[in-house]
């Protein structure tokens, strides 16, 4: 069974992935603070450490330099989510093994991709198309659902809604479920069951606090229909709700008002937290920089199909991603609209050699650093090569291993 080690992560993004890797039988285990983190590292050799950042790099040294020196634990990949970083960091954090950067909040579809990649497992996502939104206003929340009901963020609701009242100390939270633009029907009483049941899991939220705004008739039949969601009320008309829902002692607007201030404005200030809830599938297309991560990304120019392919393969396993170039025309091409990190540059090819294209690029201002990677073996080929750039050199064929090791050397700039 594949082994997850979680470290330091907030408890709604923590639960969360829990739950969710324990569906897919990955054996999680978590750790709080760097040394109880780097204990469990040594003696559970996890598949994969998923680490959450609320503070700064500086504190992380310690624990990344002692994974990095011991034999056991330097080669497990580490997934890595925090604030907004330069790319230039993150190439550097490579050398400790992170192969995934995520700026939070997380398109959690994305991280879960990202994942199932590593762990070579094939994690099964619902890609329901659904837009959900939840936000508040004083001890009220508004979730809205529209399109359709997505289990993925079914699951995830439970714990947006504990996070929430949480970071705003809601007292007596009162929740209204917005699905009006839903058509519910037989084959949706499980998602509506599983809807239900996370927003009541809450202990803080009574069910004589949820309102179900809908139009729909089946959710008042499936809810009559079930002793469990006794004091749940189904309701088609918002005003009338809010007007029982407002507490006199805490908010002095009106029904108006709420539904103003509330629906009306954008949800983007309460889009926060460890996770999105919007994922890339609401919209079927995956925006570059979210389904990467943040990710390396490498430049392979080599005329050898075969090559390129094995370098795509060593270099995914490493989480980065890679444009294949089969020629230095091609190349050059992309050079001035791609930020590339690194480039590995095959010397002899047809048309533009490996030589010629040093030459164009060297001039270059913030030109990432580049590996040769060809079959010469002279002793001359190499010294022209270094002085016309290029930071290192490797004969074919070497060992993804090896590969990689010299990727993570010169990023980390100890050529």
């Amino acid at each position: 069974m594949k082994q997850v080690l979680i470290v330091d992560a907030s408890p709604m993004f923590r639960e969360f992935l829990k739950e969710k890797l324990s569906a897919e039988k990955v054996n999680v285990e978590v750790a709080q603070g760097k040394r109880d983190a780097f204990t469990k590292m040594i003696t559970t050799l996890p598949d994969l450490i998923i680490l959450d950042i609320s503070e700064s790099f500086v504190n992380l040294m310690d624990f990344f330099q002692k994974k990095a020196v011991d034999p056991n634990a330097k080669l497990i990949p580490m997934i890595i989510s925090g604030p907004l970083l330069e790319r230039s960091k993150i190439a550097d954090l490579a050398q400790f093994g992170v192969v995934k950067y995520f700026t939070k909040p997380i398109k959690f579809d994305i991280f879960f991709e990202s994942i199932g990649r590593i762990l070579q497992a094939s994690f099964s996502i619902d890609v329901t198309p659904c837009i959900l939104e939840i936000h508040h206003n004083n001890n009220i929340v508004f979730v809205e659902i529209a399109q359709g009901i997505n289990r993925e963020k079914i699951a995830l609701l439970k714990y947006k809604l504990s996070e929430m009242i949480d970071t705003y100390n809601i007292q007596n939270p009162k929740i209204i479920l917005m699905m009006t633009n839903l058509e519910l029907s037989f084959v949706d009483a499980v998602n509506l069951e599983l809807l239900l049941d996370n927003v009541i899991a809450d202990e803080r939220i009574l069910r004589k606090n949820v309102k179900i705004l809908s139009l729909d008739s089946f959710a008042k039949e499936l809810i009559d229909g079930h002793p469990q969601y006794n004091g749940i009320e189904v309701v088609q008309n918002l005003a009338n709700v809010l007007n029982k829902l407002i507490d006199n002692n805490s908010v002095t607007a009106s029904a108006e008002d709420v539904i103003s201030d509330s629906i009306l404005t954008s949800k983007e200030a309460e889009n926060t937290g460890s996770v999105e809830m919007r994922f890339y599938s609401d919209s079927g297309t995956i925006d570059e920089a979210d389904s990467e991560g943040n990710t390396l990304l490498i430049a392979v120019v080599d005329d050898d199909s075969v090559t390129r392919t094995l370098l795509e393969n060593t270099f995914k396993a490493m989480g980065a991603k890679t444009n294949l170039y089969d020629s230095g025309t091609e190349f050059l091409k992309d050079v001035s609209t791609k930020t590339f990190d690194l480039v590995i540059l095959d010397i002899y090819m047809p048309g533009l050699s490996g030589f010629d294209i040093l030459s164009r690029i060297k001039t270059i201002k913030n030109f990432p650093p580049v590996i040769i990677y060809t079959q010469a073996q002279q002793r001359e080929v190499f010294i022209q090569a270094i002085k016309l750039g290029a930071k290192d050199f490797m004969v074919k064929p070497s060992k993804p291993e090896l590969i990689r090791q010299k990727v993570i050397e010169v990023l980390h700039g100890k050529i």
